[in-house]
C-alpha cells in the first residue's frame, strides 16, 4: 500500500492550528486516503521548504497562515486572479505537468471564508467598516468587504507604512479607503457596523481595555476577529459587553477551509464535491472544530 498524498498548514507557531482537525475530518468523511498535519515554517524558511514540496511529488496541497501568505505570492508557479489582486495566497494547491513537474497554484480562500462567516452571522447591507490590521489577512478582509458592499472602508494600523497594502488593493477594487494609526482605533470603533480583526493571537488586549474604557455602545455591530485562539479573546469579551455581535475566527476557518477541500480533493485525483458531499464536509468540519452544523440553504454560500 503507497503512503497517502500529503497536504499541511504552514505558517509560525502553528501549534494551535485546528486545520488539521478540519480537514483530517473532511477527508476521512469523503473516504479519501489524503494525510494533513501542521508544519512550523518561517518566512526565510518558506522558499527552501517549497522547493522541497517539489522534489518530493507527493502533496497535493498547501494551507498558508501567518506570516506567510504575502512571501508566498512571490514563490508560486501561478497566481489566481484572486491571489494576484491580493498580493496574498493562503491556498497553495500542487499538481503534476505532464513532464512530471509539481506546479504549485497560489490561490486565496480567505476572501469567502470571511465573506460566508458574516453573513451566517447576519451582516448588515452596505455596512459601515473598519478593519484592524494591515496584513495578508487584511487585504482578504478588504475584498470581503467589497463584496458585502461596503461603501468605504477603514483600516487601523499601528505603522502607516503598514497600509500600503491595503490601499492598493482598495485601489484595484474600487473602494474608497483611509488608512488611520491604531492609536485612535479604540475611540472610533463604536462607529462601525462590522470590524474585523486580523491581528495575531492577543495584538488586541491592549485596544480591547482601552475599548471597555471608553463604555460605548455598539448594538447590532459585529466583530470578527480572525485569531482564534485563545478564544474568546480580549476584545471579543469587550465587544459583547458592549452590546455588539461576535464571530469566532474559528468561522472564518471553517468557510475557507470548505473551499481549500474542495479544490484539494481535485488535485489529488478525486471528482469535484456534489452538492451533498458539500453538506457532509461542513457537517464534519464543524463537529471537528465545536460548531454547530449549519443549516442546509448553508452549505453552498458562494465561494
Amino acid at each position: 500500500m503507497t503512503d497517502p498524498l500529503r497536504g499541511a498548514v504552514l505558517g509560525h507557531p502553528i501549534g494551535h492550528s485546528k486545520s488539521p482537525a478540519l480537514h483530517n475530518a473532511a477527508y476521512a468523511a469523503l473516504g479519501a486516503e489524503l494525510g494533513y498535519s501542521a508544519i512550523d515554517v518561517q518566512e526565510p524558511a518558506l522558499e527552501g521548504f517549497l522547493a522541497q514540496v517539489r522534489a518530493e511529488k507527493h502533496w497535493y496541497g498547501l494551507s498558508v497562515t501567518m506570516p506567510l501568505k504575502n512571501v508566498a505570492v512571490g514563490l508560486m508557479d501561478e497566481l489566481t486572479p484572486t491571489a494576484r489582486a491580493l498580493g496574498a495566497v493562503n491556498t497553495i494547491v500542487c499538481t503534476q505537468t505532464p513532464a512530471g513537474v509539481t506546479h504549485l497554484r497560489g490561490d486565496n480562500t480567505d476572501v469567502a471564508g470571511l465573506v460566508n462567516a458574516l453573513r451566517h452571522a447576519g451582516v448588515a447591507e452596505r455596512p459601515r467598516a473598519a478593519i484592524l490590521g494591515g496584513g495578508g489577512t487584511a487585504v482578504s478582509a478588504v475584498a470581503a468587504l467589497v463584496q458585502l458592499g461596503a461603501p468605504e472602508i477603514t483600516v487601523f494600523v499601528r505603522n502607516l507604512a503598514k497600509g500600503s497594502d491595503v490601499l492598493a488593493v482598495a485601489a484595484n477594487l474600487g473602494v474608497a479607503i483611509s488608512v488611520e494609526l491604531f492609536d485612535g482605533a479604540a475611540d472610533a470603533l463604536a462607529g462601525f457596523d462590522v470590524v474585523i480583526s486580523t491581528l495575531p493571537p492577543r495584538g488586541a488586549d491592549a485596544l480591547a481595555h482601552a475599548f471597555a474604557a471608553q463604555g460605548a455602545a455598539v448594538a447590532g455591530a459585529l466583530l470578527l476577529d480572525a485569531a482564534y485562539d485563545p478564544w474568546p479573546s480580549a476584545l471579543a469579551q469587550a465587544w459583547e459587553r458592549a452590546g455588539g455581535g461576535v464571530v469566532a475566527g474559528i468561522e472564518m476557518l471553517l468557510y475557507q477551509g470548505v473551499e481549500q477541500v474542495k479544490l484539494f480533493t481535485v488535485a489529488a485525483g478525486y471528482s469535484a464535491l456534489d452538492t451533498e458531499q458539500v453538506g457532509d464536509v461542513m457537517d464534519v468540519m464543524c463537529d471537528a472544530i465545536g460548531v454547530h452544523r449549519r443549516d442546509p440553504h448553508e452549505q453552498n454560500m458562494a465561494g
